[in-house]
């Protein structure tokens, strides 16, 4: 899919100082995210906090980025989780007609083999309205889904369209590369190795630095795509210092930061996370200041 290649971020769910979800914040990031030139966005995925979230807060987000988007990008949705019945009962009665595809996380915290993923995501596939992209984060689930499992996906199932491979495993993200349908997207779900990533045949990148620094990442990933070598790395090795800086104690806590240092949102987490230390804080702010001149 044409509309899913180059950047897309994976939207923070701001809040107030009193944890309740900021809505105009949360509409502030996706106009500023749009105007900085990114290509799509994505809702309630991982640096959403989507883990804290009441069912009512996530319909608040949804409606939220819609009527903020106003129909200028295409919206994904993160529909995922680690009971496969749940997750196809929630894509049967979600109404979905404002979105362009489905992000789904690979089942976390179960631990699943090969064919236990294999056969979960083929229930998603047999139901989901919406083209698939698969999430493959072992950071965050404990198991990876392996190269030879997505290429059987991929090939078995046309909706399933895209990977967010956010192992930060080159070799691996080659491997899917190598042996993937003609059409399958491979999109980067890491922020550091995405350019390499795209060089090698990826199709882009689902971000979250690219949220804080919509323009600067952006180009970077067009200019990758266009096989603009020199101005891509140049423009990745000044954003390298602010990427490591906001993973470095969470996400996202990190990202966070960034829009508290710019005056988009505050720095407010929900427990389990907390905010980031002072230090950080100040090398964050610093950053961003800089940026600016």
């Amino acid at each position: 899919m044409e509309s899913l290649i180059g950047t897309g971020v994976a939207l923070v769910t701001p809040f107030k100082k009193d944890c309740t979800v900021d809505t105009e914040a949360l509409a502030r990031i996706v106009n500023f995210s749009i105007d900085g030139g990114i290509e799509y966005l994505v809702v309630l995925g991982t640096t959403a906090e989507n883990a804290t979230l009441s069912a009512t807060e996530k319909e608040v987000v949804i409606a939220t980025v819609i009527e903020a988007n106003k129909g200028r990008l295409p919206l994904v949705l993160g529909v995922g989780g680690n009971n496969t019945m749940e997750v196809v009962s929630e894509l049967k009665t979600r109404d979905l007609s404002h979105f362009t595809a489905i992000l789904s996380v690979s089942p976390y915290y179960v631990k699943p083999t090969q064919e236990g993923i294999y056969q979960h995501f083929k229930a998603i596939a047999e139901v989901s309205p919406l083209p698939i992209i698969l999430y493959n984060v072992p950071g965050r689930t404990s198991s990876n889904m392996l190269p030879s499992t997505v290429v059987r996906l991929a090939s078995d199932f046309k909706n399933i369209i895209a990977i967010k491979e956010a192992t930060g495993d080159l070799v691996q993200c080659f491997e899917i590369i190598k042996n993937k349908p003609k059409d399958f997207l491979v999109i980067s779900g890491d922020d550091m190795t995405a350019l390499s990533l795209v060089l090698a045949g990826g199709s882009g990148v689902i971000s979250v630095i690219g949220q804080g620094f919509p323009t600067t990442f952006s180009e970077m990933i067009r200019l990758g795509l266009n096989r603009k070598v020199d101005q891509a790395f140049s423009i990745q090795y000044e954003l390298a210092p602010i990427i490591d800086m906001i993973f470095e104690q969470g996400n996202p806590a990190g990202i966070k930061q960034v829009f508290e240092s710019m005056g988009i949102a505050e720095n407010t987490v929900r427990l389990p996370l907390v905010h980031v230390d002072q230090n950080l804080a100040d090398r964050i702010h610093s950053f961003v200041q800089v940026s600016k001149k």
